[in-house]
């Protein structure tokens, strides 16, 4: 039989492990939060995937938030609490009503706040890509396909 093994080994040993532990939860602790709930600024919210779950409620908080800065007369209010009844009527779970919200909010906010002081954000090409999208949103029409206009 060989010498017993130290205390100082069994430690090193027993360190190793709980770091490479709490190294492996990190990544596991990040995929079960999955994908960020929105948007945090108009570049993401502007180059949503389609495909992404988040798409429409990122896209009508971005389009409420643009609207909001460049004087459009509607009511964010009532876009939002129409958008949300035509989300749930899909039939959405309570968590995943939760997230379509949050993601609306968060989105709305976020973009607000980046855009909100440039002073030349309202231009032409803007007004009528947001005009578009605004309308067909106010129409009932929420599906992801906001304008790209700059």
């Amino acid at each position: 039989m060989g010498p017993p093994p130290s205390y100082s080994g069994l430690f090193a040993l027993a360190f190793a492990a709980v770091l490479l532990a709490s190294l492996a939860a990190c990544g596991t602790v990040s995929k079960l939060q999955g994908p960020k709930d929105g948007a945090s600024s108009e570049i993401e919210a502007r180059n949503v995937r389609p495909d992404d779950p988040l798409a429409r409620p990122t896209q009508v908080g971005w389009t409420s938030a643009r609207a909001t800065r460049c004087g459009f007369v509607f009511s964010p209010q009532q876009l939002r609490a129409n958008y949300l009844a035509a989300e749930s009527a899909y039939g959405h779970t309570p968590l995943q009503m939760q997230k379509i919200e949050k993601a609306y909010d968060y989105t709305r906010e976020s973009v607000l706040e980046t855009i909100n002081d440039d002073s030349r954000y309202c231009n032409k090409e803007r007004l009528d890509a947001i005009r578009a999208d605004l309308n067909r949103y106010l129409a009932g029409n929420y599906s992801p396909t906001a304008r790209m206009a700059r």
